[in-house]
Parts: C-alpha cells; structure tokens; sequence
C-alpha cells in the first residue's frame, strides 16, 4: 500500500509555515497530495482557484527532489469526508494520513460525520507555536479508532492571517508574494497601491 498524506488547508496566503509541512511530509510519505479548502468555520478573502493557483506556485518552488508532491484541487470539499472518499477512489492502494494543524483539534470532533471520517485515515497533527494540543482531546480522537500521530518538526512561527491583516511579507515567499501583487488579492494591498 501506498503511504499518501492527505493535506487541505485554507492557504488564504500559503506562507512559508505551509511549505515547509508540505516539504516535511515529502520526506516522510510516498506522495503528498493537496488542495486549497474552504473551511465552513473561516471567513475568507480570496477566491477558491487563487488560493490553489498560490499553492501550486508554492510546490513549484519547493527545492526538494522528490517527485512526489502533487496539488489536486479536485478533492476540495467542504466536507472532508467527502475528500477522502474521492481520494480512495482515486488511489484505492492507498494508506491515508490526513494532516490537520494543532490549531483544528478541538474542532475535530464536530466534524461532519468524524467516527465515519477516522475510520477511513489516520491522523497527523502539525504542531503550532502557541497552541497546545491537550491529551484529553487527542484521547478523545483515539477513542473513535484511529491512530493520531504529532509530527516532530518545527514549523515557522508564521500565519496567513498575519499577511491577510497586516501585510506580513516575513510569512510568505517571494513568488507568493509577487502573485499576490500582481492580482491585488488583499485589501490592504489594494489600499497601500492605490496610495502610490
């Protein structure tokens, strides 16, 4: 069976926490498999096929020589149950491993149909500088059958909100940088340009 991670986020900018996961679990899967999510529980800025045009261009620009990243835009869904079950269809040989950041924990349990979503995968949780996994919850979790597992790897203390709200460009690379330019896809952008 193949080892495939299974990584949705936001990405309303990736940054250079989101690459370096993404580069981390290249090394430590067979294939990496993402896709820009709409998290029913976020508010977001920028439009669906801009979020996953960014993260392709960050893939892109990752410098690592495995040939095993790949983004599938198609998997997104609201409902991550329904990504895995599409994922499963795709890859029916596969071993899944859904990626969550820390910061989701809590939410897991009220999840659309979590017992049913755990039996399917096991769980990796990306730690978040700041944020505390509680043993209590990851318990919990367990308690649904499933494996849940807590990378070892430091992740830059950066946030897409940062960028999103105050035009953080420390959290992001420089051809996210450049897209974001030259599509004026945050407000705050748009106010700084408008200025010049």
């Amino acid at each position: 069976m193949t080892k495939i991670a299974l990584f949705g986020t936001s990405a309303d900018p990736p940054t250079k926490g989101h690459q370096a996961i993404i580069k981390w679990l290249s090394k430590n899967f067979e294939k990496v498999v993402i896709w820009a999510s709409d998290n029913p529980l976020k508010n977001h800025q920028t439009f669906l096929d801009k979020r996953s045009k960014m993260l392709s261009i960050l893939i892109e620009n990752i410098d690592y020589n495995q040939n095993n990243i790949c983004l599938h835009q198609e998997l997104s869904s609201c409902r991550t149950l329904e990504t895995v079950e599409l994922a499963i269809k795709k890859w029916n040989d596969g071993e899944f491993t859904l990626v969550v950041g820390s910061d989701l924990v809590k939410q897991l349990l009220s999840w659309y149909h979590i017992e049913e979503l755990l039996q399917k995968v096991e769980l990796l949780i990306i730690p978040r500088q700041g944020i505390t996994t509680e043993e209590e919850d990851l318990q919990k979790l367990r308690e649904l059958s499933t494996e849940v597992k807590i990378a070892f790897l430091e992740v830059p203390n950066v946030s897409s909100s940062a960028y999103r709200e105050q035009g953080d460009e420390m959290t992001i690379t420089p051809p996210i940088k450049d897209y974001i330019y030259r599509h004026k896809l945050y407000q705050w952008q748009k106010t700084s340009t408008e200025k010049l």
